[in-house]
Parts: C-alpha cells; sequence; structure tokens
C-alpha cells in the first residue's frame, strides 16, 4: 500500500484519516505476516512485548476508541488485551486470527466513520472517565498516533529479527 500522499486529492478529511489509518494497519499486517513464526511470540526488548501483542493491542485500541468511546456500546471486555498490566496473547491465539481480526477492526472503523460527521461527539460512557465526549475528529487523530507510534516500535523489532527494514 502506498503512502497517502498529501498531494493525492481526497473527498474530505474524513478520508484522510481513513487512508492513514489503512495505511499504517496495512504496513503493521505486512511487518507481521514478514517475521519468522518463531519470531511473532518471541520478545526482543526489556519491556518484554511480542509482535503479536502488538497486534491484538491495536485491533483493542480501535475497538475502544471507536466502538466502546465514540459509539458508547457494550463491547465486553474493552481490555481485553490485557492480563494485568500487561499485553497478552494466549497461546491458541492464531498470527491469522489476530491479523484478520485487526482487519476486521479497522473495516469496522471505516464503516463507522463514513457514515458520522467528523464534528459528531462521542456517547458518554465509561471510556470518557466522566469526561466530556470528544468529537469524532479528535477520536481518529488519537488512532492516527497510537497507529505511527506502534509501526515505529514494530519496525525495530522488525528488524532485530530480521525482517524487512522500515523507512
Amino acid at each position: 500500500m502506498e503512502f497517502p500522499s498529501p498531494t493525492v486529492p481526497a473527498a474530505g478529511r474524513a478520508e484522510v484519516f481513513l487512508r492513514y489509518l489503512d495505511y499504517f494497519r496495512e504496513n503493521v499486517v505486512a511487518k507481521l505476516s514478514a517475521l519468522p513464526a518463531d519470531e511473532v511470540r518471541r520478545s526482543t526488548l526489556p519491556s518484554g512485548w511480542t509482535p503479536l501483542e502488538l497486534v491484538k493491542h491495536l485491533r483493542y485500541v480501535e475497538l475502544r476508541w471507536i466502538e466502546w468511546g465514540f459509539q458508547g456500546r457494550d463491547v465486553g471486555d474493552p481490555w481485553g488485551d490485557r492480563r494485568g498490566d500487561r499485553w497478552y496473547v494466549a497461546p491458541e491465539e492464531s498470527r491469522e486470527e489476530l491479523l484478520a481480526a485487526l482487519r476486521a477492526q479497522g473495516a469496522y472503523t471505516r464503516a463507522v466513520v463514513e457514515r458520522s460527521e467528523l464534528g459528531a461527539h462521542g456517547a458518554p460512557s465509561e471510556r470518557w472517565e466522566g469526561a466530556e465526549p470528544p468529537p469524532l475528529e479528535r477520536v481518529l487523530f488519537h488512532l492516527l498516533q497510537e497507529y505511527a507510534r506502534h509501526l515505529g516500535h514494530l519496525d525495530i523489532v522488525t528488524e532485530l529479527a530480521g525482517g524487512p527494514v522500515g523507512e
């Protein structure tokens, strides 16, 4: 997927957000897909997170901000990517399953954004811890920084594991 250049016309700000989110998400998928099977559950960092844990975390980040936050939906356990204070992937969860879940969450996010106004405020929910829910535009901006930051982390981990080098 090509970088969503600022010189390529877009239908509006929502489409710009969606292009960047799709770009970052698909690069996460590509990085994880390029790793050898024995590297996706192994950490090379002092913090101890694994590439699979990062992918599951990003899926839950979108779920927390879009479904639980903006829409105010009951999502069961919005912190299902954690066990205690750490990211967690169960032994039976596969790379394919987690990547499919990430893409499905991305498709859900796209559908919500395409039928919503950027200025629309999220529904009141526990997500906001008593604060006024932010507009969708702020939620999307937060998601972009999450993806960009974590894709940078994954670039380093992938390179250390002998996978493709990031930009």
